[in-house]
């Protein structure tokens, strides 16, 4: 619902800014289309991290949510870098706009973009959906910014105060795109989630009764809302190998609070690891 409200309203605008010559009104088309193109990419994503893993692909397709996220924080600083050229353009060369169809038109994209934003809100705390929420959320302060210059250009001529109001807007958008783009390139190179403290976690399976080590550490997101985890356990070797497994599943439980939904940990009844690369003691 919220792609296909966004696309009308995109249609909408275009056809008033071929009709009023507003280049306010064309760029600002342009810039709601690729964020309709990016809420596309997002479902799409949705919709593939549903899917089953299959023998080509054992994760399955959940990481797709991540790879959206990182592709739409691309589109949106592209779309930053050709507002901002056009914006410059207008201050050096105002061009004389009708600023009351103006205000109208982007008070209407006010409505649009915060409604469908609002769709995505319940779920803003998941990158994907993030990703989704902040292009929104930007459609809207966009159309804010174009509906103060509009009434101001009725009254006072003022053609220049649309592209400064447009350069404010950029920097706000700026800001918060490059949050959501750092993130995502970090998921992507399967760096350890923010939302994942890796010492309280080394500390947490450590402290479970009948664990003399963990080594071998690794933590990734398999997708925007799910964690995994691998080491190698050196149990207590006065333990049965069945005291063992109960010691892996407590491990499990305990990994669980730490926001780790997938772990497999390798029973190691050998001397512990010596390569300080593989410890992670031995990258701190």
């Amino acid at each position: 619902m919220g792609i296909l409200l966004n696309l009308l309203y995109v249609l909408g605008e275009a056809i008033a800014g071929l009709i009023t010559h507003s280049l306010a009104l064309l760029t600002d088309a342009g810039h709601n289309l690729s964020d309709v193109a990016s809420l596309g990419l997002s479902l799409l994503a949705f919709r593939l991290a549903r899917l089953k893993p299959s023998q080509h692909f054992t994760y399955g397709y959940k990481k797709s949510t991540i790879l959206a996220a990182l592709v739409n924080a691309i589109i949106l600083l592209v779309a930053i870098g050709i507002l901002g050229y056009e914006a410059a353009l207008r201050l050096t060369h105002p061009q004389s706009l009708q600023g009351g169809v103006v205000a109208w038109v982007a008070a209407l994209g006010i409505v649009v973009n915060g409604v469908s934003a609002m769709l995505f809100f319940r779920n803003k705390h998941e990158l994907n959906a993030k990703s989704a929420y902040l292009h929104l959320l930007a459609d809207a302060l966009v159309s804010v910014g174009v509906v103060i210059a509009g009434i101001v250009i009725v009254y006072t001529k003022w053609y220049w105060l649309d592209a400064v109001v447009s350069l404010g807007v950029l920097v706000v958008i700026l800001f918060s795109t490059w949050s959501l783009l750092s993130d995502s390139v970090r998921l992507s190179l399967d760096a350890v989630p923010q939302n994942v403290d890796i010492e309280a976690v080394e500390k947490g399976m450590n402290a479970v009764a009948g664990v003399k080590q963990v080594s071998h550490i690794h933590i990734w997101a398999m997708s925007t809302t799910e964690n995994a985890l691998t080491a190698h356990l050196e149990a207590d070797a006065s333990l049965s190998f069945v005291e063992k497994l109960k010691v892996v599943k407590v491990l499990k439980h305990e990994l669980e609070h730490h926001n780790i939904q997938h772990a497999t940990i390798e029973l190691d009844d050998t001397a512990p690891a010596t390569d300080a690369s593989c410890h992670l003691a031995g990258t701190k």
